[in-house]
């Protein structure tokens, strides 16, 4: 039997999973109360039991017993039982911007501040974190691209090692995105805004996207930093980096870093042990 245990930040799309995973053909119970998990799991395994997959929601509507959910794991773990732990995560500014959207209070907030709510329960969850087999962050996901991330992990069973890259194209006039990681320039490539032909299009069309790779400078750049992100992601994973943003700039982020970051992920989307995605920050302007 499978028995995934999806825990998280609230509003970090932990009850969206469960629901995807019930689709996937998963048992779903959500907010079992933490001294109930042993029974439930001794009840679910029993010999003439029909359920194969099952899905436990677990979050700080059970209390301050985290602690306590982590140790009975861990002991379900130790007696042969398969116990995979989906950590739902967003970052802080995500998390306000949904409760605001949602006009929908913290379970730890009360009558104070969201931010205040959201401090406490990253303390209280944090002991789930450090033992989760997986950890999406959801701050810029779509929702079918955590049901493609979920499908990869529960369905595929392919390997998955908590990496999500983001490979993001902008322009430099707009600033540089805050979230960036990683940074690269591509203004040293011949600017096809200059032609009447072009200016109006972007790298999604094939017009500017043969105009920029025809240069060779065009693929020798693709070709290093494929190599460079070869090296680096096994040793962002190994040191426990979840999310990566990888941006490629140029003027007006139209024309040169769509292209290249269309062409990047292209090669990089197949690898099959980590989620990547594809986003051009000024596609509307």
């Amino acid at each position: 039997m499978r028995f995934v245990v999806v825990t998280g930040m609230s509003g970090g799309g932990k009850s969206t999973a469960l629901k995807m995973l019930e689709d996937m053909g998963f048992y779903c119970v959500d907010n079992l109360p933490v001294s109930l998990i042993d029974k439930f799991v001794e009840l679910i395994t029993m010999p003439d039991s029909e359920i194969s997959r099952v899905a436990l929601g677990l979050d700080v509507r059970a209390g301050h017993s985290f602690t306590e959910a982590s140790r009975i794991l861990k002991k379900q773990k130790e007696e042969g039982r398969q116990v995979e732990i989906l950590y739902m995560d967003a970052s802080d500014a995500a998390l306000v911007k949904r409760y605001k959207e949602t006009r929908r209070v913290h379970p730890l907030a009360g009558g104070g501040r969201v931010e205040d709510g959201i401090r406490e329960e990253r303390k209280m969850v944090a002991c789930l974190k450090k033992e989760a087999d997986y950890i999406i962050d959801t701050s810029n996901l779509l929702t079918r691209e955590l049901k493609q991330e979920l499908d990869r992990i529960f369905i595929r069973d392919e390997e998955y090692n908590n990496l999500m890259i983001t490979l993001l194209s902008f322009g430099f006039k707009y600033g540089i995105p805050a979230d960036a990681d990683l940074v690269f320039d591509v203004r040293f490539l011949p600017n096809p805004f200059y032609l009447e032909e072009l200016k109006n299009k972007t790298g999604n069309d094939k017009e500017v996207r043969d105009y920029v790779m025809q240069f060779p400078e065009a693929g020798e750049f693709l070709d290093k930093l494929t190599e460079l992100l070869e090296f680096l992601i096994p040793n962002y994973v190994k040191e426990g980096k979840y999310q990566l943003v990888v941006a490629i700039g140029c003027t007006g982020g139209q024309h040169r870093s769509v292209t290249l970051a269309n062409e990047l992920y292209i090669r990089m989307k197949d690898h099959g042990s980590y989620g990547i995605k594809l986003f051009h920050r000024e596609q509307n302007k």
